[in-house]
């Protein structure tokens, strides 16, 4: 009841479910009459967007994997030495020694044969691709594929940034959902929880035909391409495993996946028929993945296989072990 020429508030509250985007349009009155017969009724235009971002729980595990880098990048002692492109020192030349390395302005000043060192490139490209189409609506663990995936994202991306190498982040089905490029003013953080927000599953297969050209329109130089996907032996096979050469042979491959922790406890726990039945069902799912697994290591990707909550800590520990082998 609003008396005339009185204000009154009206306190409407709108629960948001977790990462999500709200829109309202408008805001409608409706004023009854004393019998409820009739009512008059006005529409005001009020437009506002009230979006919840994602939680990134993981990120309780990016101070020890922060460390971690820092000992990579030789603050604590350790350096790695090979084949790179980044220079690294001079020494004199002994036999068998690349004279393409020699360093002629050196080896004037010096009046002897000097030759550069190189190591592995620590500040790289890093492209991560989230999967958004119909296997990343499947819950794991009373959680979808896609928010795992979108967990893993983040953890790797700023661990990344942090290390000093440049991200862009890729949401893709069939068309592109979302993305954030490197190069681009602010926080890393900020740009891809916005951009993550709104995103949902799409009900559809996977165009992993598309896929190269959208690594190449982000990078033309070799990179680490992350995968953020399901290792579905239908949606794989068919999609994945015919496209993934011609990305190896470019590219760095990483093919991160969630795994259902509940095949590993129906397979080991037989009992009635039923039971019985059901292990023999999840012991054939694991055969499978582990085939399918098998098949994306030959063709030279690396694959990371986790339960949810260990998706993200297992995804950044592989780029970690990457770099420190350099190859970046």
């Amino acid at each position: 009841t609003v008396p005339p020429c009185k204000r009154r508030p009206f306190p409407c509250p709108l629960p948001p479910p977790p990462r999500s985007e709200i829109r309202v349009r408008h805001t409608t009155f409706r004023s009854p009459g004393p019998l409820g017969l009739a009512a008059r009724q006005l529409t005001h235009p009020a437009e506002a967007v009230l979006r919840v971002l994602p939680p990134f729980h993981s990120k309780r595990h990016l101070p020890s994997k922060l460390q971690r880098l820092r000992e990579l990048d030789g603050r604590a002692a350790i350096q790695v030495r090979g084949a790179g492109t980044e220079f690294d020192s001079l020494r004199d030349y002994v036999r068998g020694d690349d004279v393409r390395s020699i360093d002629w302005r050196a080896t004037a000043r010096r009046q002897n044969v000097v030759v550069r060192t190189w190591r592995p490139e620590r500040d790289r490209r890093v492209v991560i691709v989230l999967d958004t189409s119909r296997t990343s609506a499947a819950r794991v663990e009373d959680e979808p594929r896609l928010d795992t995936g979108i967990e893993a994202a983040l953890l790797l991306s700023v661990l990344a940034e942090r290390g000093g190498d440049r991200v862009d982040f890729l949401a893709f089905d069939r068309r592109l959902r979302a993305r954030v490029e490197s190069g681009a003013k602010g926080s890393l953080l900020t740009q891809l929880v916005e951009s993550m927000a709104p995103l949902e599953p799409e009900l559809i297969e996977a165009d992993w035909t598309r896929i190269p050209a959208q690594v190449q329109a982000v990078s033309s130089h070799r990179s680490l391409v992350v995968l953020l996907t399901s290792l579905d032996s239908g949606a794989v096979e068919e999609g994945l495993l015919p496209v993934l050469p011609g990305l190896t042979a470019k590219h760095l491959v990483l093919v991160a996946a969630v795994r259902d922790p509940e095949l590993e406890r129906r397979r080991r726990a037989p009992g009635t028929v039923q039971d019985v039945y059901r292990a023999a069902a999840a012991e054939r799912s694991l055969q499978q993945r582990e085939a399918l697994k098998e098949q994306l290591r030959a063709l030279g990707a690396e694959v990371v296989d986790a339960a949810p909550l260990e998706l993200p800590p297992a995804l950044a520990d592989a780029y970690i072990r990457l770099k420190a082998a350099g190859r970046l």
